[in-house]
């Protein structure tokens, strides 16, 4: 069974940057598309960020909601099993928890900003504050 850890989460000042790490067990990453999740106190989790697989001609193509284009980096390891989100330019709306899981995919294998299968993990905290 698939299952995500995600860390790297802190308490930061608002500017400041952060680096998340999702780790995956039970299997290897390759083939998936991996998305970053956020959910604020009292919201509904709200996408942030998916990475294609490599495979198929995908390339890893990312995609970015509105909120995190320019500020954020989705990358992947799949030697290591583990994706990452480079955060930066952080404020106060960035505070959350972070998860990663997969996400669906087009016909053409390329990630879309939508949980798939499998349930969220325990994420990591990010709290943005001065």
């Amino acid at each position: 069974q698939l299952r995500f850890v995600e860390s790297g989460g802190g308490l930061v000042q608002p500017g400041g940057s952060l680096r998340l790490s999702c780790n995956l067990s039970g299997g290897t990453l390759d083939p998936y598309a991996i998305g970053w999740f956020r959910q604020a106190p009292g919201k509904e989790h709200e996408a942030v960020s998916c990475i294609s697989s490599n495979i198929g001609g995908s390339s890893g193509r990312a995609d970015y909601a509105e909120s995190a284009k320019g500020r954020f980096t989705v990358s992947r390891d799949d030697a290591k099993n583990t994706v990452y989100l480079q955060m930066n330019s952080l404020n106060p709306e960035d505070t959350a928890v972070y998860y990663c899981v997969v996400t669906i995919t087009t016909v053409r294998n390329m990630c879309v900003m939508k949980k798939g299968g499998g349930s969220w993990g325990q994420g990591t905290q990010v709290t943005v504050s001065s």
